[in-house]
């Protein structure tokens, strides 16, 4: 299995208001975190708008991001879905356009029991030979992964990773103490990423990496040399930008850092709406001391 590890941005996915993704800008934001160092990049993650994009739209945005990566940096493209039959299609099509892995999300509407979340997950896994990351976030999704459930996907030879937006940082610990080194963790902007670095996990995938990525890339270094005074001193310097982004609507935040860095992103994709003038005041605020 490939190891993943370090800083993944969740890219945003830039699209006109007739649908056309500005795969240009979409390019130079990868090549540009590419040279800042991150170390791999996710496209359709939450910071992304998976659930606003049709299918055609996800497919240029993940075959836009593979192109732009040119192998310097793995690829995990998000695989989302209410169906179990269109996640699998959705993620042989990504293996196919050359992903390195697949970051698996669960979209429900009916709710379902553990064995069938498990089920997704799995059927996922089953249908292509590239790690999978499975994806919890609480907050969002109507149907959670219990301890139980993330413990028997981790037997599976392709489920390597989990990256957690719960939160609680005492059920990563939980999920690294009952599952060890077969199932290793990654912090969402919801944890305090060097944090949940000390307590053994392997770096951040998140949106905030898309507008700071140079620091965040810091922050993951100091972590793993074991700096950890360096570390909790950068990270409270970076906690602003984590703030504003559970403050205001995930891709709106991220993609007014963007805007403000000169990446001609567009607005969030409807209904969604753009940050406020007040609001974009506040990232612009945090940016603007992280200069």
């Amino acid at each position: 299995m490939s190891e993943f590890h370090g800083v993944f941005p969740y890219l945003v996915s830039p699209v006109d208001a007739d649908g056309t993704v500005r795969t240009n800008v979409l390019a130079k934001l990868c090549d540009d975190l590419i040279g800042a160092g991150v170390h791999g990049l996710t496209p359709l993650g939450s910071t992304g708008e998976f659930a606003y994009l049709n299918a055609a739209q996800r497919s240029t945005i993940v075959q836009t991001t593979i192109e732009a990566a040119k192998g310097r940096v793995p690829v995990v493209a998000g695989v989302a879905s209410t169906s179990t039959a269109d996640a699998v299609a959705q993620a042989r099509a990504y293996q196919k356009l050359g992903a390195n892995g697949i970051l698996a999300i669960l979209e429900a509407y009916f709710p379902l029991t553990d064995a069938q979340v498990e089920s997704y997950f799995r059927a996922i896994a089953d249908a292509v030979d590239i790690p999978v990351v499975i994806y919890t976030n609480p907050q969002f999704q109507r149907s959670d992964l219990t301890l139980d459930t993330i413990a028997r996907l981790a037997e599976h030879p392709r489920i390597g990773y989990i990256k957690d937006a719960s939160t609680n940082t005492g059920r990563l610990l939980s999920i690294m103490n009952r599952c060890g080194d077969a199932l290793r963790v990654f912090s969402a902007s919801a944890h305090i990423p060097a944090a949940v670095m000390l307590i053994g996990g392997l770096g951040w995938m998140a949106g905030p990496a898309c507008i700071i990525p140079r620091q965040s890339v810091q922050l993951y270094d100091l972590g793993r040399a074991g700096r950890w005074d360096e570390a909790m001193a950068l990270q409270r310097r970076l906690w602003r930008i984590n703030e504003a982004f559970a403050r205001f609507n995930l891709a709106a935040c991220i993609k007014a850092g963007l805007a403000i860095q000169g990446y001609d992103v567009g607005d969030p994709v409807p209904p969604q709406a753009p940050l406020t003038s007040d609001a974009r005041k506040v990232v612009e605020a945090a940016l603007r001391e992280l200069a």
